[in-house]
């Protein structure tokens, strides 16, 4: 397991494990990371990442990313 921030552009990635507190994880899963589910990163801008995930594009900042495990 990686973090979401370390994996490879394009490359859609299964979710395996979503860290942080209790607040970050229900802001993750109500932006659709799920355990399970799939993302991919679009494309990195600085220490920020643009994922797809569920037909949307979101952007998240490293340290959100760094706690989702793909």
């Amino acid at each position: 397991m990686i973090p979401l921030c370390l994996a490879e552009k394009g490359t859609p990635q299964l979710i395996r494990k979503i860290g942080g507190s209790p607040e970050v994880k229900q802001h993750l899963e109500n932006l659709g990371f799920n355990v399970g589910g799939e993302v991919t990163v679009v494309n990195s801008l600085g220490e920020n990442l643009i994922v797809k995930v569920k037909e949307s594009r979101i952007a998240l900042s490293d340290g959100l990313a760094r706690k989702i495990m793909v």
